[in-house]
Protein backbone atom coordinates (compact mmCIF):
# COMPACT_ATOMS: atom_id res chain seq x y z
CA UNK A 1 0.00 0.00 0.00
CA UNK A 2 1.70 3.54 -0.91
CA UNK A 3 2.23 5.72 1.93
CA UNK A 4 3.13 9.77 2.58
CA UNK A 5 5.64 10.32 5.35
CA UNK A 6 4.72 13.16 7.71
CA UNK A 7 6.62 14.09 10.76
CA UNK A 8 4.49 12.55 13.09
CA UNK A 9 3.97 9.05 11.04
CA UNK A 10 3.13 7.45 7.92
CA UNK A 11 -0.16 7.84 6.67
CA UNK A 12 -2.16 6.56 3.34
CA UNK A 13 -2.05 9.48 0.46
CA UNK A 14 -6.28 9.75 0.70
CA UNK A 15 -5.71 11.58 4.47
CA UNK A 16 -3.75 14.03 3.19
CA UNK A 17 -6.54 16.58 1.94
CA UNK A 18 -6.49 19.39 0.51
CA UNK A 19 -2.19 20.62 0.16
CA UNK A 20 0.14 23.39 -0.09
CA UNK A 21 3.11 21.59 -1.73
CA UNK A 22 5.88 24.48 -1.23
CA UNK A 23 5.81 26.54 1.73
CA UNK A 24 7.94 27.18 4.69
CA UNK A 25 7.13 28.03 8.30
CA UNK A 26 10.79 28.76 9.37
CA UNK A 27 13.96 29.81 8.19
CA UNK A 28 16.93 32.15 7.98
CA UNK A 29 16.76 33.78 3.91
CA UNK A 30 19.27 36.33 5.26
CA UNK A 31 21.62 35.53 2.51
CA UNK A 32 19.97 36.83 0.57
CA UNK A 33 19.39 40.39 1.62
CA UNK A 34 19.65 43.04 -1.14
CA UNK A 35 20.62 47.32 0.25
CA UNK A 36 17.86 49.01 -0.14
CA UNK A 37 17.56 52.54 -2.06
CA UNK A 38 19.11 55.15 -0.02
CA UNK A 39 16.09 57.15 0.50
CA UNK A 40 14.37 54.02 2.02
CA UNK A 41 16.76 52.77 4.12
CA UNK A 42 15.70 54.41 7.45
CA UNK A 43 12.12 52.91 7.17
CA UNK A 44 13.63 49.68 6.24
CA UNK A 45 15.97 49.50 8.97
CA UNK A 46 12.92 49.79 11.02
CA UNK A 47 10.71 47.25 12.38
CA UNK A 48 7.73 45.98 10.40
CA UNK A 49 4.64 48.10 11.14
CA UNK A 50 1.88 50.12 9.19
CA UNK A 51 3.83 53.36 8.71
CA UNK A 52 6.76 51.06 7.28
CA UNK A 53 5.09 48.12 5.57
CA UNK A 54 4.83 50.04 2.14
CA UNK A 55 8.07 50.25 1.76
CA UNK A 56 8.26 45.97 2.95
CA UNK A 57 6.04 44.89 0.20
CA UNK A 58 8.81 46.72 -2.51
CA UNK A 59 11.64 45.96 -1.29
CA UNK A 60 10.73 42.65 1.08
CA UNK A 61 14.85 41.89 0.82
CA UNK A 62 15.89 44.89 2.44
CA UNK A 63 14.59 44.89 5.24
CA UNK A 64 16.47 42.64 7.85
CA UNK A 65 13.32 41.97 10.23
CA UNK A 66 11.52 40.68 7.08
CA UNK A 67 14.05 37.74 6.20
CA UNK A 68 14.29 37.28 9.65
CA UNK A 69 11.62 34.21 9.50
CA UNK A 70 12.86 32.47 12.52
CA UNK A 71 12.73 34.62 15.35
CA UNK A 72 10.26 33.99 18.19
CA UNK A 73 7.69 36.67 16.70
CA UNK A 74 7.87 34.79 13.57
CA UNK A 75 6.91 31.25 14.69
CA UNK A 76 4.47 32.92 16.33
CA UNK A 77 2.99 34.69 13.38
CA UNK A 78 3.24 31.32 11.63
CA UNK A 79 1.65 29.00 14.00
CA UNK A 80 -1.32 31.34 13.67
CA UNK A 81 -1.45 31.37 9.68
CA UNK A 82 -1.08 27.77 10.53
CA UNK A 83 -4.40 27.40 12.02
CA UNK A 84 -6.11 29.90 10.08
CA UNK A 85 -5.26 27.53 6.72
CA UNK A 86 -6.93 24.27 9.00
CA UNK A 87 -9.94 26.39 9.76
CA UNK A 88 -10.47 27.42 6.07
CA UNK A 89 -10.39 23.85 5.11
CA UNK A 90 -6.52 23.12 5.07
CA UNK A 91 -4.93 19.60 5.50
CA UNK A 92 -1.37 19.33 4.51
CA UNK A 93 1.87 21.59 4.49
CA UNK A 94 5.00 20.36 2.26
CA UNK A 95 7.75 22.68 4.17
CA UNK A 96 10.76 23.01 1.80
CA UNK A 97 13.35 23.95 4.19
CA UNK A 98 16.52 22.12 3.03
CA UNK A 99 20.06 21.98 4.45
CA UNK A 100 21.41 25.47 3.87
CA UNK A 101 18.20 27.31 5.08
CA UNK A 102 18.35 26.06 8.80
CA UNK A 103 15.40 24.65 9.03
CA UNK A 104 13.79 24.19 12.79
CA UNK A 105 12.10 20.28 12.44
CA UNK A 106 11.44 20.87 16.24
CA UNK A 107 8.97 23.67 15.48
CA UNK A 108 7.62 21.66 12.54
CA UNK A 109 7.08 18.55 14.62
CA UNK A 110 5.05 20.94 17.15
CA UNK A 111 2.94 22.24 14.73
CA UNK A 112 1.92 19.12 13.34
CA UNK A 113 1.15 18.14 16.88
CA UNK A 114 -0.80 21.25 18.05
CA UNK A 115 -2.55 22.30 14.65
CA UNK A 116 -3.68 19.13 13.37
CA UNK A 117 -2.26 19.99 9.90
CA UNK A 118 0.08 17.19 8.16
CA UNK A 119 3.41 18.25 7.83
CA UNK A 120 5.87 16.71 5.12
CA UNK A 121 9.47 17.77 5.85
CA UNK A 122 12.33 17.49 3.47
CA UNK A 123 16.10 16.69 3.22
CA UNK A 124 18.45 17.83 0.40
CA UNK A 125 20.49 20.71 0.15
CA UNK A 126 19.96 24.23 -1.02
CA UNK A 127 22.35 26.45 -3.18
CA UNK A 128 25.84 25.93 -2.29
CA UNK A 129 26.45 29.80 -1.32
CA UNK A 130 24.39 28.95 1.92
CA UNK A 131 26.18 26.01 3.17
CA UNK A 132 28.16 25.71 6.26
CA UNK A 133 31.64 23.87 6.10
CA UNK A 134 30.09 20.29 7.25
CA UNK A 135 27.95 20.45 4.11
CA UNK A 136 29.78 22.34 1.53
CA UNK A 137 32.36 19.12 0.76
CA UNK A 138 30.10 16.69 0.71
CA UNK A 139 30.68 14.05 -1.75
CA UNK A 140 27.79 12.38 -4.26
CA UNK A 141 27.94 9.47 -1.88
CA UNK A 142 28.16 10.92 0.93
CA UNK A 143 24.79 13.34 -0.03
CA UNK A 144 22.91 10.48 -0.70
CA UNK A 145 23.96 8.55 2.71
CA UNK A 146 22.06 11.86 4.30
CA UNK A 147 19.27 11.77 2.02
CA UNK A 148 18.78 7.77 2.83
CA UNK A 149 19.18 8.24 6.35
CA UNK A 150 16.84 11.35 6.44
CA UNK A 151 14.10 9.04 4.94
CA UNK A 152 14.15 5.63 6.31
CA UNK A 153 15.92 6.46 9.54
CA UNK A 154 14.73 9.58 10.67
CA UNK A 155 16.46 13.00 12.72
CA UNK A 156 16.41 12.65 16.55
CA UNK A 157 14.10 15.55 17.96
CA UNK A 158 13.85 15.76 21.47
CA UNK A 159 14.38 11.98 21.68
CA UNK A 160 12.24 10.58 18.98
CA UNK A 161 13.20 9.90 15.54
CA UNK A 162 10.71 12.00 12.50
CA UNK A 163 11.46 11.48 8.98
CA UNK A 164 11.61 13.06 6.06
CA UNK A 165 9.15 12.57 3.19
CA UNK A 166 10.70 13.81 0.06
CA UNK A 167 13.89 15.63 -1.45
CA UNK A 168 13.28 19.01 -1.62
CA UNK A 169 13.71 21.82 -2.10
CA UNK A 170 16.92 20.91 -3.74
CA UNK A 171 18.39 24.27 -5.58
CA UNK A 172 21.06 25.24 -7.83
CA UNK A 173 22.09 28.74 -9.68
CA UNK A 174 22.89 29.11 -13.13
CA UNK A 175 25.28 27.81 -14.53
CA UNK A 176 25.17 25.15 -11.64
CA UNK A 177 28.03 24.70 -9.47
CA UNK A 178 29.56 21.71 -8.90
CA UNK A 179 28.16 21.42 -5.26
CA UNK A 180 24.86 21.97 -6.65
CA UNK A 181 25.32 19.33 -9.81
CA UNK A 182 26.57 16.49 -6.63
CA UNK A 183 22.86 17.39 -4.74
CA UNK A 184 20.95 16.85 -8.30
CA UNK A 185 22.94 13.58 -8.83
CA UNK A 186 22.44 12.16 -5.32
CA UNK A 187 18.80 13.17 -5.77
CA UNK A 188 17.91 11.47 -8.84
CA UNK A 189 20.14 8.39 -7.91
CA UNK A 190 17.99 7.94 -3.81
CA UNK A 191 14.60 8.88 -5.98
CA UNK A 192 15.10 5.80 -7.79
CA UNK A 193 15.82 3.72 -5.39
CA UNK A 194 13.36 5.00 -2.38
CA UNK A 195 9.88 5.92 -5.45
CA UNK A 196 10.64 9.53 -2.96
CA UNK A 197 9.12 13.01 -3.78
CA UNK A 198 11.19 15.44 -5.05
CA UNK A 199 11.26 18.98 -5.05
CA UNK A 200 13.68 21.11 -7.30
CA UNK A 201 14.22 25.13 -7.12
CA UNK A 202 15.82 26.07 -10.27
CA UNK A 203 17.81 29.96 -10.87
CA UNK A 204 16.12 32.76 -12.27
CA UNK A 205 16.62 32.14 -15.89
CA UNK A 206 14.72 30.42 -18.54
CA UNK A 207 17.22 27.90 -18.93
CA UNK A 208 17.30 26.77 -15.71
CA UNK A 209 14.31 24.35 -15.12
CA UNK A 210 15.73 22.17 -18.31
CA UNK A 211 19.17 21.59 -17.28
CA UNK A 212 18.33 20.88 -13.44
CA UNK A 213 15.75 18.05 -14.95
CA UNK A 214 19.02 16.87 -17.62
CA UNK A 215 20.85 16.23 -14.66
CA UNK A 216 18.51 14.49 -12.37
CA UNK A 217 16.86 12.47 -15.07
CA UNK A 218 20.15 11.58 -15.76
CA UNK A 219 20.97 10.21 -12.49
CA UNK A 220 17.92 7.93 -12.45
CA UNK A 221 15.36 10.15 -10.89
CA UNK A 222 11.85 9.79 -12.70
CA UNK A 223 10.26 12.94 -13.92
CA UNK A 224 6.82 11.77 -12.71
CA UNK A 225 8.24 12.01 -8.79
CA UNK A 226 9.63 15.58 -9.44
CA UNK A 227 8.08 19.11 -8.98
CA UNK A 228 9.92 21.92 -11.16
CA UNK A 229 8.75 24.94 -8.43
CA UNK A 230 8.57 28.20 -8.69
CA UNK A 231 7.38 28.59 -12.43
CA UNK A 232 5.55 31.73 -12.65
CA UNK A 233 9.30 33.70 -11.95
CA UNK A 234 10.91 31.58 -14.41
CA UNK A 235 9.17 30.58 -17.31
CA UNK A 236 7.02 33.15 -18.97
CA UNK A 237 6.40 32.24 -22.59
CA UNK A 238 3.52 29.61 -22.96
CA UNK A 239 5.42 28.20 -25.99
CA UNK A 240 8.70 27.70 -23.41
CA UNK A 241 6.22 26.11 -20.48
CA UNK A 242 4.52 23.56 -22.55
CA UNK A 243 8.03 22.38 -24.68
CA UNK A 244 9.16 21.92 -20.74
CA UNK A 245 5.82 20.22 -19.62
CA UNK A 246 7.07 17.03 -22.08
CA UNK A 247 9.65 16.25 -19.70
CA UNK A 248 6.96 15.27 -17.48
CA UNK A 249 7.40 16.62 -14.43
CA UNK A 250 5.06 18.55 -12.01
CA UNK A 251 4.43 21.97 -12.78
CA UNK A 252 4.25 24.28 -10.27
CA UNK A 253 2.98 27.49 -9.87
CA UNK A 254 4.02 28.50 -5.99
CA UNK A 255 4.32 32.18 -5.49
CA UNK A 256 0.01 33.14 -5.07
CA UNK A 257 -0.19 35.92 -3.21
CA UNK A 258 2.89 37.96 -3.98
CA UNK A 259 1.93 40.87 -6.13
CA UNK A 260 4.43 43.16 -6.16
CA UNK A 261 5.79 43.62 -10.12
CA UNK A 262 9.44 44.39 -9.28
CA UNK A 263 10.99 41.73 -8.22
CA UNK A 264 14.05 42.28 -6.57
CA UNK A 265 16.06 38.82 -6.72
CA UNK A 266 15.85 39.40 -10.47
CA UNK A 267 15.15 42.64 -11.72
CA UNK A 268 15.36 42.27 -15.04
CA UNK A 269 11.50 40.74 -14.91
CA UNK A 270 8.20 41.59 -13.53
CA UNK A 271 6.78 39.21 -11.33
CA UNK A 272 3.81 38.43 -12.81
CA UNK A 273 0.54 38.86 -10.74
CA UNK A 274 -2.02 36.64 -9.21
CA UNK A 275 -4.51 37.11 -11.92
CA UNK A 276 -2.12 36.21 -14.63
CA UNK A 277 -0.59 33.19 -12.57
CA UNK A 278 -4.47 31.92 -13.01
CA UNK A 279 -4.17 33.03 -15.84
CA UNK A 280 -1.40 30.59 -17.12
CA UNK A 281 -2.76 27.79 -15.27
CA UNK A 282 -6.30 28.07 -17.12
CA UNK A 283 -3.94 27.71 -20.88
CA UNK A 284 -2.60 24.74 -19.10
CA UNK A 285 -5.40 22.87 -17.87
CA UNK A 286 -6.97 23.98 -21.75
CA UNK A 287 -3.64 21.83 -23.01
CA UNK A 288 -4.69 18.99 -20.66
CA UNK A 289 -2.29 19.02 -18.09
CA UNK A 290 -4.79 18.98 -14.87
CA UNK A 291 -2.64 15.99 -13.56
CA UNK A 292 0.75 17.77 -13.35
CA UNK A 293 -0.17 21.36 -11.74
CA UNK A 294 0.52 22.34 -8.11
CA UNK A 295 -0.35 25.81 -6.22
CA UNK A 296 1.30 27.39 -3.47
CA UNK A 297 2.73 30.51 -1.89
CA UNK A 298 5.89 30.00 -0.69
CA UNK A 299 5.90 31.74 2.32
CA UNK A 300 9.31 32.91 3.33
CA UNK A 301 9.41 36.41 4.74
CA UNK A 302 7.42 37.91 7.66
CA UNK A 303 5.65 40.18 5.50
CA UNK A 304 3.45 37.73 3.57
CA UNK A 305 1.85 36.58 6.87
CA UNK A 306 -1.46 37.65 8.27
CA UNK A 307 0.15 39.51 11.27
CA UNK A 308 2.53 41.90 8.85
CA UNK A 309 -0.29 42.33 6.88
CA UNK A 310 0.01 39.58 4.97
CA UNK A 311 -2.13 37.08 3.02
CA UNK A 312 -1.17 33.82 5.52
CA UNK A 313 -0.97 30.31 4.25
CA UNK A 314 -4.67 30.36 3.36
CA UNK A 315 -5.09 32.48 0.49
CA UNK A 316 -5.20 30.04 -2.59
CA UNK A 317 -8.03 28.37 -0.84
CA UNK A 318 -10.14 31.57 0.39
CA UNK A 319 -9.13 34.08 -2.63
CA UNK A 320 -7.36 32.37 -5.22
CA UNK A 321 -10.08 29.09 -6.27
CA UNK A 322 -13.04 31.15 -5.43
CA UNK A 323 -11.84 33.26 -8.86
CA UNK A 324 -10.74 30.25 -10.60
CA UNK A 325 -14.40 28.80 -9.82
CA UNK A 326 -15.70 31.89 -11.22
CA UNK A 327 -13.62 31.80 -14.69
CA UNK A 328 -14.96 28.34 -14.96
CA UNK A 329 -12.73 25.96 -13.42
CA UNK A 330 -14.25 22.75 -12.05
CA UNK A 331 -14.21 21.13 -8.89
CA UNK A 332 -12.95 18.34 -10.16
CA UNK A 333 -10.01 20.11 -11.36
CA UNK A 334 -9.65 22.00 -8.40
CA UNK A 335 -9.12 18.61 -6.62
CA UNK A 336 -7.18 17.25 -9.02
CA UNK A 337 -4.89 20.28 -8.44
CA UNK A 338 -4.78 20.52 -4.65
CA UNK A 339 -5.41 17.23 -3.25
CA UNK A 340 -4.70 14.07 -6.07
CA UNK A 341 -1.69 15.44 -7.35
CA UNK A 342 -0.26 16.71 -4.31
CA UNK A 343 -1.19 12.63 -2.71
CA UNK A 344 0.38 10.83 -6.01
CA UNK A 345 3.49 13.22 -6.03
CA UNK A 346 4.28 12.24 -1.98
CA UNK A 347 2.72 8.43 -2.21
CA UNK A 348 6.02 6.43 -2.44
CA UNK A 349 5.86 4.59 -5.42
CA UNK A 350 9.21 1.78 -4.45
Amino acid sequence: MSRVQTVLGSITPNLLGRALTHEHVALDFAHFYKPPPADFEAELQQKISMSTLGYVRLYPYSSRENIRFCDDEALEAARKDVLLYKKHGGGAIVENSSYGLKRNLEFIVELAKSTGVHFIAGTGHYIHAVQDEKHANLTVEQMSDLYTKDILTGIEVDGQMVKCGFIGEVASVYPVQEFERHALMATGEIQEVLGCGVSLHPHRVTEAPFEIMRLYMEAGGKANKCVMSHLDRTLFDLDELLEFAKLGCYLQYDLFGTECSYYQLNAAVDMISDGQRIDNLMKLLDEGLVDRLLMSHDIHTKHRLTSYGGHGYHHIHMNILPRMFQRGVTLEQVEQMTVINPANWLAFSA
